[in-house]
Protein backbone atom coordinates (compact mmCIF):
# COMPACT_ATOMS: atom_id res chain seq x y z
CA UNK A 1 0.00 0.00 0.00
CA UNK A 2 3.03 2.50 0.86
CA UNK A 3 4.54 2.11 -2.64
CA UNK A 4 1.11 2.72 -4.09
CA UNK A 5 0.74 5.82 -2.26
CA UNK A 6 4.42 6.79 -3.00
CA UNK A 7 4.01 5.82 -6.43
CA UNK A 8 0.35 8.09 -7.02
CA UNK A 9 1.79 11.18 -5.13
CA UNK A 10 4.74 10.98 -7.37
CA UNK A 11 2.27 11.33 -10.51
CA UNK A 12 0.76 14.03 -8.68
CA UNK A 13 4.04 16.01 -8.55
CA UNK A 14 5.47 14.92 -11.35
CA UNK A 15 1.85 16.20 -13.26
CA UNK A 16 1.55 19.33 -11.13
CA UNK A 17 5.24 20.47 -12.65
CA UNK A 18 4.13 19.70 -16.05
CA UNK A 19 1.35 21.95 -15.38
CA UNK A 20 1.57 25.30 -17.06
CA UNK A 21 -0.07 29.09 -16.62
CA UNK A 22 -1.91 30.66 -19.75
CA UNK A 23 0.76 33.20 -19.63
CA UNK A 24 3.20 30.97 -20.00
CA UNK A 25 1.69 28.97 -22.66
CA UNK A 26 1.21 32.12 -24.90
CA UNK A 27 4.31 33.18 -24.51
CA UNK A 28 5.62 30.30 -25.60
CA UNK A 29 3.29 30.29 -28.96
CA UNK A 30 4.74 33.69 -29.38
CA UNK A 31 8.41 32.09 -29.78
CA UNK A 32 6.91 29.40 -32.08
CA UNK A 33 5.29 32.13 -34.20
CA UNK A 34 8.89 34.74 -33.95
CA UNK A 35 10.44 31.46 -36.37
CA UNK A 36 8.91 32.82 -38.94
CA UNK A 37 8.82 36.20 -40.39
CA UNK A 38 7.24 38.08 -42.97
CA UNK A 39 9.24 37.54 -45.80
CA UNK A 40 7.80 33.61 -45.82
CA UNK A 41 4.12 35.50 -46.32
CA UNK A 42 1.45 33.87 -44.55
CA UNK A 43 -1.98 32.51 -45.17
CA UNK A 44 -4.79 32.43 -42.96
CA UNK A 45 -8.68 31.77 -42.96
CA UNK A 46 -10.85 34.18 -41.90
CA UNK A 47 -15.12 33.05 -40.64
CA UNK A 48 -17.30 35.65 -40.19
CA UNK A 49 -20.75 34.49 -38.88
CA UNK A 50 -23.30 37.96 -39.40
CA UNK A 51 -26.73 37.76 -37.69
CA UNK A 52 -29.47 37.17 -40.10
CA UNK A 53 -27.01 36.27 -42.64
CA UNK A 54 -25.10 33.14 -41.91
CA UNK A 55 -21.43 32.66 -42.13
CA UNK A 56 -19.04 34.12 -44.69
CA UNK A 57 -15.58 32.26 -44.83
CA UNK A 58 -12.56 33.33 -46.47
CA UNK A 59 -8.79 32.48 -46.85
CA UNK A 60 -6.19 35.40 -47.39
CA UNK A 61 -2.73 34.52 -48.85
CA UNK A 62 0.06 37.40 -48.44
CA UNK A 63 3.11 37.64 -49.31
CA UNK A 64 4.98 41.50 -49.43
CA UNK A 65 2.93 43.99 -51.12
CA UNK A 66 0.90 41.18 -52.77
CA UNK A 67 -2.18 39.65 -51.62
CA UNK A 68 -5.04 37.02 -52.66
CA UNK A 69 -8.63 36.48 -51.14
CA UNK A 70 -10.71 33.68 -51.98
CA UNK A 71 -14.59 33.85 -50.56
CA UNK A 72 -17.59 32.05 -51.25
CA UNK A 73 -21.32 32.74 -50.32
CA UNK A 74 -23.98 31.05 -51.68
CA UNK A 75 -22.08 29.13 -54.09
CA UNK A 76 -21.08 31.78 -55.52
CA UNK A 77 -16.47 32.39 -55.84
CA UNK A 78 -15.50 35.77 -55.67
CA UNK A 79 -11.63 36.20 -55.73
CA UNK A 80 -9.25 39.80 -54.88
CA UNK A 81 -5.80 40.43 -55.85
CA UNK A 82 -3.76 43.14 -55.14
CA UNK A 83 0.01 43.76 -55.38
CA UNK A 84 -0.50 47.23 -53.35
CA UNK A 85 -1.07 49.38 -56.80
CA UNK A 86 -3.34 47.66 -58.95
CA UNK A 87 -6.85 45.29 -57.87
CA UNK A 88 -8.35 42.54 -60.02
CA UNK A 89 -11.46 41.14 -58.11
CA UNK A 90 -12.91 38.07 -59.82
CA UNK A 91 -16.85 37.48 -59.43
CA UNK A 92 -18.07 33.88 -60.78
CA UNK A 93 -21.70 34.53 -61.29
CA UNK A 94 -20.73 37.51 -63.85
CA UNK A 95 -18.02 35.75 -64.99
CA UNK A 96 -15.96 38.71 -64.66
CA UNK A 97 -12.65 40.09 -63.65
CA UNK A 98 -12.76 43.86 -62.97
CA UNK A 99 -10.13 45.91 -62.63
CA UNK A 100 -9.85 49.04 -60.12
CA UNK A 101 -6.80 51.04 -58.42
CA UNK A 102 -6.00 49.04 -54.90
CA UNK A 103 -6.88 50.45 -51.70
CA UNK A 104 -3.91 50.60 -49.73
CA UNK A 105 -5.52 50.02 -46.34
CA UNK A 106 -6.47 46.38 -47.20
CA UNK A 107 -3.01 44.73 -46.71
CA UNK A 108 -2.51 46.73 -43.09
CA UNK A 109 -5.96 45.33 -42.12
CA UNK A 110 -4.85 41.89 -42.91
CA UNK A 111 -1.26 42.16 -41.48
CA UNK A 112 -3.15 43.79 -37.94
CA UNK A 113 -5.89 40.74 -38.30
CA UNK A 114 -2.38 38.39 -38.16
CA UNK A 115 -0.78 40.15 -35.22
CA UNK A 116 -3.54 39.66 -33.21
CA UNK A 117 -2.12 36.43 -32.21
CA UNK A 118 0.49 37.86 -31.30
CA UNK A 119 1.20 40.04 -27.65
CA UNK A 120 -1.79 39.20 -25.94
CA UNK A 121 -0.73 39.10 -22.89
CA UNK A 122 0.08 42.70 -23.27
CA UNK A 123 -3.49 44.13 -22.79
CA UNK A 124 -5.17 41.29 -22.14
CA UNK A 125 -6.04 39.44 -18.52
CA UNK A 126 -5.83 35.61 -19.46
CA UNK A 127 -6.54 31.95 -17.94
CA UNK A 128 -7.29 28.55 -18.87
CA UNK A 129 -10.88 28.34 -19.67
CA UNK A 130 -10.79 24.93 -21.07
CA UNK A 131 -8.31 22.01 -21.44
CA UNK A 132 -8.24 18.90 -24.13
CA UNK A 133 -6.18 15.84 -24.56
CA UNK A 134 -4.59 18.25 -27.30
CA UNK A 135 -5.70 21.90 -27.15
CA UNK A 136 -5.89 24.63 -24.31
CA UNK A 137 -8.85 26.72 -24.49
CA UNK A 138 -7.67 30.67 -22.67
CA UNK A 139 -10.23 33.42 -22.36
CA UNK A 140 -8.65 37.07 -22.96
CA UNK A 141 -10.35 39.72 -21.04
CA UNK A 142 -9.16 43.14 -22.59
CA UNK A 143 -7.66 44.46 -19.14
CA UNK A 144 -8.49 48.01 -17.40
CA UNK A 145 -5.03 49.29 -18.48
CA UNK A 146 -5.05 48.06 -22.37
CA UNK A 147 -4.38 51.60 -23.80
CA UNK A 148 -6.29 50.47 -27.16
CA UNK A 149 -9.51 51.19 -26.29
CA UNK A 150 -11.22 49.65 -29.90
CA UNK A 151 -9.46 46.21 -28.76
CA UNK A 152 -12.17 43.68 -28.64
CA UNK A 153 -13.29 43.32 -24.66
CA UNK A 154 -12.38 39.38 -24.97
CA UNK A 155 -10.94 36.80 -27.52
CA UNK A 156 -11.07 33.09 -27.02
CA UNK A 157 -7.51 31.35 -28.21
CA UNK A 158 -6.89 28.08 -28.60
CA UNK A 159 -3.48 26.68 -28.58
CA UNK A 160 -2.86 23.18 -29.88
CA UNK A 161 -0.31 21.22 -27.34
CA UNK A 162 2.74 19.92 -28.17
CA UNK A 163 3.31 22.57 -31.03
CA UNK A 164 2.13 25.18 -28.94
CA UNK A 165 0.57 26.61 -32.59
CA UNK A 166 -2.24 28.53 -32.24
CA UNK A 167 -5.56 27.16 -33.68
CA UNK A 168 -7.82 29.48 -33.89
CA UNK A 169 -8.51 32.95 -32.06
CA UNK A 170 -12.39 34.12 -31.68
CA UNK A 171 -13.51 37.61 -31.11
CA UNK A 172 -17.07 39.53 -31.74
CA UNK A 173 -17.92 42.80 -32.98
CA UNK A 174 -20.74 44.68 -34.50
CA UNK A 175 -23.33 42.22 -35.47
CA UNK A 176 -21.15 39.55 -36.15
CA UNK A 177 -17.99 36.79 -34.49
CA UNK A 178 -14.82 36.25 -36.21
CA UNK A 179 -12.45 32.97 -36.03
CA UNK A 180 -9.12 33.71 -37.38
CA UNK A 181 -8.00 29.94 -37.92
CA UNK A 182 -5.40 27.27 -39.76
CA UNK A 183 -3.03 30.13 -39.89
CA UNK A 184 0.16 28.76 -42.01
CA UNK A 185 3.35 30.68 -43.26
CA UNK A 186 5.36 29.84 -46.39
CA UNK A 187 3.32 31.40 -49.70
CA UNK A 188 4.54 31.45 -53.06
CA UNK A 189 4.08 34.52 -55.75
CA UNK A 190 2.08 32.25 -57.85
CA UNK A 191 -0.56 32.33 -54.91
CA UNK A 192 -0.55 35.91 -54.99
CA UNK A 193 -0.33 37.02 -58.57
CA UNK A 194 -3.27 37.31 -60.72
CA UNK A 195 -3.10 35.44 -64.28
CA UNK A 196 -5.11 35.93 -66.83
CA UNK A 197 -4.91 32.67 -68.31
CA UNK A 198 -5.86 31.26 -65.65
CA UNK A 199 -9.47 32.43 -66.15
CA UNK A 200 -10.00 32.02 -70.13
CA UNK A 201 -13.09 33.08 -71.64
CA UNK A 202 -13.61 35.66 -68.66
CA UNK A 203 -15.10 39.14 -69.31
CA UNK A 204 -12.34 41.60 -67.84
CA UNK A 205 -13.56 45.04 -67.47
CA UNK A 206 -11.09 47.80 -66.58
CA UNK A 207 -12.06 50.54 -64.30
CA UNK A 208 -8.50 52.79 -63.81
Amino acid sequence: MKKIIAIISFIALATSAMAQTAEEIITRMDAEMSKHNESEGFAMTMDMKIIFIGTISSRSYILGDKMRIEANRDGKDFVTWSDGKTEWSYDSEKNEIEITNAKPKEKSEAESDTKMFTGITDGYDVKIDKETPTEWHIRCKRSKSNPDKDAPKKMDLVVAKGTYWPVSLSTSVTAATVTMRDLSFGVTEKQVTFDEKDYPGVKIVDKR
